[in-house]
């Protein structure tokens, strides 16, 4: 069962001017996120993801659709049930958005006091919290007093204190280097795999897609043009947006100016061979070339590995004769795809 659904559901804005076009945010998106997923929405400024993020936990209404949560319809909910389908919901950001007057302690107590939970029962989880964020000895420490990681950590432990079945991470590593990253990237594995907690993340990184999810949707214009797990988009995307992406953290086929740099630094025929997990393996393929009696180097491309499934694209320099790469080359292509670059 989807722990979130959303069915044809658009947010449109009022026109900037008088007598303008409605501004469409969401254009009639349909999308479930199984309970359990680390689900990942991309794609570039103005995609609308964010505002995405913001409907699903009613911080904006949508303008038509179906959005459920947790099998409950939230989208004509009274405000006072959204107050407590929230404490479901846990939220970390870009900017970390912690209090700066408030200590670390206080910072993840805060949506405790709010639910008005009692002190003993706020303490404990408290403590729960900043013992699995690895900040048992910074409790009474300020938010100025601690590096961008060590907030969002703050961040995190926070948006768990309620317990939620739900968390929202909108650009939440954005403002990080890419070590601290990792870091809070493994925090949040560690947070679905531990709490069961499922987890949305937005972002407009691949490389945090390819990191941490198991399904990923590309937004563009305010649509979804592609979704599926991230191993499929990842190695097969359908969609030119999505290619885009994925062309960021994953080197495919040589576009036209890196085969001309390719053909004056490398004498052969310029080969493209495409690997997919459960394949022929590399090793067979370059036996293949050997046993032909080809030379051949890796001159392009790479491997990359998805929740423990690799895919990738290598690019070989081939010489030897005609005939006989013609041959080797059509016994690989039974098993693999080969692109020879014209």
């Amino acid at each position: 069962m989807a722990l979130v659904a959303l069915k044809n559901v658009t947010k449109t804005y009022a026109a900037p001017e008088k007598g303008g076009a409605p501004i469409v945010a969401i254009d009639d998106v349909t999308l479930d996120v199984e309970a359990g997923d680390v689900y990942g929405i991309i794609g570039y400024s103005g995609a609308g993801k964010s505002t995405l993020v913001r409907l699903v936990n009613a911080l904006e209404p949508a303008t038509s659709g179906s959005i459920e949560v947790d099998g409950r319809e939230i989208t004509s909910m009274p405000e006072r049930e959204l107050r407590n389908m929230r404490l479901g919901i846990g939220m970390i950001f870009q900017q970390f958005n912690l209090f700066t007057s408030k200590t670390v302690w206080h910072n993840i107590a805060y949506p405790l006091t709010v639910a008005g939970r009692p002190k003993a029962e706020i303490a404990a989880r408290v403590g729960e919290l900043l013992d699995f964020v690895g900040l048992a000895g910074k409790a009474r420490s300020f938010p100025d007093q601690l590096s961008g990681g060590q907030k969002q950590r703050v961040g995190i432990a926070r948006a768990l204190a309620t317990s939620p079945r739900l968390l929202l991470a909108d650009e939440a590593t954005s403002a990080l280097d890419p070590e601290t990253t990792q870091e809070v990237l493994a925090l949040l594995k560690r947070v679905n795999r531990e709490f069961g907690v499922t987890i949305i993340v937005i972002t407009h990184e691949m490389d945090v897609i390819q990191s941490i999810a198991t399904k990923v949707a590309v937004m563009d214009g305010g649509r979804v043009i592609e979704h599926g797990d991230v191993f499929d988009v990842f190695s097969n995307p359908q969609n030119p947006s999505s290619q885009r992406f994925v062309a960021t953290v994953v080197k495919g086929i040589p576009s036209p100016a890196e085969l001309a740099v390719l053909r004056e630094r490398h004498v052969g025929r310029i080969v493209t061979i495409s690997f997919r997990d459960g394949d022929v393996s590399q090793a067979s393929v370059f036996l293949e070339l050997a046993n032909a009696g080809l030379e051949f180097e890796l001159v392009y491309g790479g491997i990359n590995d998805i929740q423990g499934r690799a895919f990738g694209h290598l690019t070989l320099a081939i010489r030897g004769a005609d005939a006989a790469t013609d041959a080797a080359l059509a016994r690989i292509a039974d098993r693999v795809d080969v692109t020879e670059v014209s």
